[in-house]
């Protein structure tokens, strides 16, 4: 072979062998997806996450605003004295009416340590602010204890802000002469503030057991619960009040708070496990609250995989190791902190879990930045949390995280379906040469040919494929090993045997017609027309990698069959066409060899065919 055709042949190898199209092909499968996931209310901030959704394993999710509606409302007033009020409407309603007086020492403590505000809005009230303030506001504002006169007979001197750290809020007062301070937040928390209750009958002896009692009651009925003290400090001269001041303060009640559960919410949990996918709920509420929230969104777990923030720190004190036996196992995880987050995040890591991370507020943004996929909420997020997600969800809901993961199933799939398809045809001309040449036969196809091979055959075909639908079960597979690379056992066989059958068959076809005495020209145009419907066939194998190729949905992509249709019609017209038949030296062919050649590629689809059927079948032992 002189020189030169060895140096255009080298060329023409390298151009078949050589996937050029796999870039373009990968970025327009992931904007297909992002496109797709944005019309399912998941707006993707980073390209990645499109196929990086689809791959996790694991959702570590928030409670407020993601499984509920983040739109909480007071429903119960329980007193220190163990009275009850039920506020089921505006106004609300109350079945035994306890002390008045203290029913407004309650809502001085809710009001007064409040940042939210309510604005009348065409006779409406409309809050802005944190949604357990303006839920205390509404309720404060209904009972008659919002009003400004308030404010103006308490001027604030100080106040200690809410802080998952602390948690808990408080206000310090100037009032006759003296320093008033009001508490509310964690209900433990506040206990160990107080040492005295206030009753119908005045101030009286703290009974925590008993408070405690009333505290799960609530709770356990799925509400967020949220306590209240009050108390009267000594002046400084400094004017510095901070949480050392906080103590010996009276206990004054809880107020049972629900934030109803997404309708959606149940069925997608279901799908999550029915596609493998473990979910974890991460909150700062009440263990109690947290478990009852959780089974009622359908989560299942046990008591034992119920953990607070307390049992979290241990770990961590006991090192990495024990940190990770404890997260292997837990699936609850009650109050605990925007640091305990992360560790929990970074131990499913450790674990070998994709982790999703889902949230809302300033503090979950550690855990949404270092997850291997955050999302974060789009209506009532904040900007923070916004700024480190890849996902943002514009509806606030859980469900569309797992219409998201589908989308991103798909598009993991459609990237293989390219991969598929590109590299086995390239493999296959590389392999028809590998057969050729060694057995002194001639160069099976000129240099000019395999370009025009690949152009014809890959020029849209493979972009196409990235607009697949799917095969509709996406959700009832388990989703990938983290380290499962993507040329796996699965697709190295689909490609080895495509390669058999097209790079096999061509040399067969090649080698048989040079001996029937065709021309090497001639022998070459049939090979070339061959190869072009081998590789037409092999795109439509790829469009599923376990389905039939004559499953329902054959016309679910009409842009890949066009592309098809105009690739073969385009290499017609070439045989056809004076000039450029010329430069490919190809031409017509007869309608017998027509039906040989249809005949012989229809092999690469039955082969596909029974490989698929391998695939599905199912394993024994």
């Amino acid at each position: 072979m002189a020189p030169g055709q060895l140096f255009m042949m080298a060329v023409g190898l390298a151009v078949s062998a050589i996937p050029e199209g796999l870039p373009v092909a990968i970025s327009v499968t992931l904007a297909i997806g992002m496109r797709r996931m944005a019309r399912a209310h998941v707006i993707v901030r980073r390209m990645p996450a499109v196929e990086a959704l689809g791959s996790c394993t694991v959702i570590a999710t928030d409670k407020t605003g993601t499984l509920t509606r983040n739109e909480l409302v007071v429903t119960t007033l329980a007193l220190a004295d163990g009275a009850t009020l039920a506020c089921d409407g505006d106004p609300p309603s109350a079945a035994a009416q306890p002390d008045r007086a203290s029913i407004e020492a309650l809502l001085e403590a809710a009001v007064l340590p409040n940042e939210a505000r309510l604005v009348a809005v065409h006779g409406k009230w409309q809050g802005s602010g944190d949604g357990v303030d303006v839920a205390l506001l509404r309720l404060a504002r209904a009972l008659g204890g919002a009003d400004d006169s308030l404010s103006q007979a308490y001027p604030r001197v100080a106040r200690v802000p809410y802080e998952p750290e602390r948690a808990y809020a408080a206000s310090f007062h100037e009032h006759h002469g003296g320093i008033h301070v009001f508490v509310k937040g964690a209900a433990e928390t506040l206990l160990g503030m107080c040492s005295h209750s206030l009753g119908r009958q005045g101030v009286g002896a703290l009974d925590r057991d008993a408070l405690l009692r009333m505290k799960n009651e609530l709770a356990a009925q799925g509400l967020r619960v949220l306590a209240f003290a009050r108390g009267t400090i000594a002046r400084r001269s400094d004017g510095r009040y901070d949480d050392a001041s906080l103590s010996g303060l009276t206990f004054l009640g809880f107020a049972g708070m629900k934030d109803p559960l997404r309708v959606e919410v149940p069925a997608a949990i279901r799908q999550c496990y029915q596609a493998g996918i473990e979910v974890c709920v991460l909150t700062g509420d009440d263990p109690v609250t947290a478990t009852a929230i959780a089974r009622q969104a359908g989560m299942v777990f046990t008591p034992q995989q119920v953990v607070t923030g307390d049992l979290v720190r241990q770990a961590e004190a006991g090192g990495l190791d024990e940190l990770d036996r404890l997260v292997r196992v837990a699936r609850v995880y009650a109050r605990v902190k925007p640091a305990q987050k992360l560790a929990i995040v970074l131990a499913l890591g450790r674990l070998g879990h994709f982790v999703a991370v889902t949230g809302d507020g300033v503090n979950d943004a550690p855990a949404l930045k270092h997850a291997h996929v955050g999302v974060a909420m789009g209506g009532k997020g904040t900007e923070l949390a916004k700024e480190n997600a890849d996902i943002i969800l514009t509806d606030d809901n859980f469900a569309s995280i797992v219409r998201g993961i589908q989308e991103g199933r798909i598009a993991y799939g459609n990237i293989r379906k390219v991969v598929i398809m590109l590299v086995s045809t390239g493999a296959a001309e590389v392999a028809l040469f590998l057969l050729a040449i060694p057995l002194g036969l001639p160069m099976p196809l000129l240099p000019t040919q395999l370009l025009w091979l690949n152009l014809v055959t890959n020029g849209i075909q493979d972009v196409a494929l990235a607009a697949e639908r799917g095969d509709g079960d996406e959700l009832s597979r388990p989703p990938r090993k983290p380290a499962e690379p993507i040329f796996d056992r699965a697709l190295m066989r689909k490609v080895w045997c495509a390669v058999a059958v097209m790079g096999g068959g061509g040399f067969v076809t090649f080698h048989w017609l040079l001996a029937q005495g065709y021309t090497e020209q001639h022998a070459r145009n049939l090979l070339l027309l061959l190869f072009v419907l081998f590789e037409n066939f092999q795109v439509l194998n790829s469009r599923s990698e376990r389905g039939s190729l004559f499953r329902p949905g054959f016309w679910s992509n009409p842009l890949l069959l066009t592309g098809i249709a105009a690739a073969q019609g385009l290499h017609i017209a070439a045989m056809y066409m004076p000039g450029l038949s010329g430069i490919l030296q190809v031409g017509p062919v007869s309608w017998a060899e027509w039906m040989v050649l249809l005949a012989l590629a229809s092999v690469a689809v039955w082969a596909a065919e029974l490989e698929k059927w391998w695939a599905r079948r199912p394993r024994t032992g």
